[in-house]
């Protein structure tokens, strides 16, 4: 069944106008945006890369640990601050280059790139916080953020027990949630099939090698600290994804449209994407530069074929637009974020 949202032409009226200021008002530069990826790269590849070699050089196995760490959260950094607009082809002019190098950033924090973007964009993106459409949805059962969500007893602890819970995501979706969902978005095709198969065997044998099999033969350290530091760096790794992806889409404010049986979403595609969506720091260029344009969760996701360059001088002309019309969207800070989503963790979880 394929979903479909109400047609409400004021909304797209609404949605065509932002977009008309947009272009016609904004300064799209894209050799100054060009400069600002290339710098980019340059500052998290190279920290990226010096925490990489530390892993063979360093002795103390405390400070061992710790780079590895460290090393995971900037991983996931590099990808907060390309993969989102890579997978969008919104950096290069042509497509190849963004797949391509989207699927080498994907590739240094073990995900399967082809799955995931065909999750994100056909499904995440068209129906965001739309249960049965939003494959983001299907995370786990110990959380329960759906307002008709399946309700559990200890669903009533899950505010208290979430940020444990959390630091599981990142091992669970590298070695189990890849695997079950890879046929699930092969292509239809046998020659792409082979590509496809073939390409998910080298990505997750890269990572296994890269990140486990070469510090253990060539660190400084006992196999068994390596685990260890492994396991650390997907625990961090795993908090700070689920928190940062989390407080854009499931904070106190967060709305869930419904669909129907015939798949009719109750509201239109651009009221859902602002209602569902939560931005943090909407007009800092520090926090643009850091989180990569994730922050700016409301402009991604009505525009996502602009980079996340443009986003805090893009936010003023949609922030404006909306208020006049008296949209309010939803926004956080990042802590705050943390706290209304754990708020809203507490209400999904009283409400049994």
């Amino acid at each position: 069944m394929k979903a479909k949202h109400l047609n409400i032409p004021s909304d797209k009226d609404l949605h065509k106008s932002i977009l008309h200021q947009i272009k016609s008002t904004l300064d799209m530069d894209k050799r100054k945006a060009i400069q600002y990826f290339i710098l980019k790269a340059i500052f998290y590849i190279s920290i990226t890369a010096l925490s990489y070699v530390c892993i063979f050089l360093i002795t103390n196995p405390f400070l061992f640990i710790l780079n590895f760490i460290f090393f995971g959260f900037i991983a996931v950094l590099l990808c907060f601050n390309f993969a989102h607009d890579l997978s969008h082809n919104a950096i290069f002019k042509k497509p190849f280059w963004d797949n391509m190098f989207f699927e080498f950033i994907y590739t240094l924090v073990g995900a399967h790139p082809e799955a995931w973007k065909n999750r994100h964009i056909h499904s995440h993106h068209f129906a965001p916080n739309v249960e049965h459409f939003d494959t983001d949805l299907a995370i786990t059962g110990l959380i329960r953020v759906l307002p008709n969500g399946n309700k559990k007893w200890y669903h009533k602890y899950q505010h208290i027990y979430a940020t444990f819970a959390y630091m599981s995501y990142s091992f669970y979706w590298v070695f189990i949630k890849d695997f079950v969902v890879l046929k699930q978005f092969a292509p239809e095709k046998a020659k792409k099939q082979i590509r496809y198969y073939l390409t998910f065997i080298l990505l997750k044998s890269f990572y296994i090698i890269y990140l486990l099999i070469l510090p253990i033969l060539f660190s400084q350290q006992s196999p068994w600290i390596v685990i260890v530091a492994f396991l650390a760096m997907h625990m961090v790794q795993s908090v700070y994804t689920l928190f940062t992806f989390f407080i854009t889409h499931h904070v106190d404010s967060s709305n869930y449209p419904i669909a129907n049986k015939e798949g009719l979403i109750n509201t239109s595609w651009f009221m859902n994407q602002i209602k569902s969506s939560n931005d943090f720091y909407p007009f800092s260029n520090v926090a643009n530069f850091i989180f990569g344009g994730v922050n700016n969760h409301i402009a991604h996701h009505l525009f996502p074929h602009i980079s996340h360059y443009y986003y805090p001088k893009l936010n003023r002309i949609l922030y404006s637009a909306l208020l006049k019309k008296g949209i309010y969207p939803n926004q956080t800070t990042y802590l705050g974020g943390i706290i209304s989503h754990l708020k809203l963790l507490k209400k999904r979880g009283a409400t049994l």
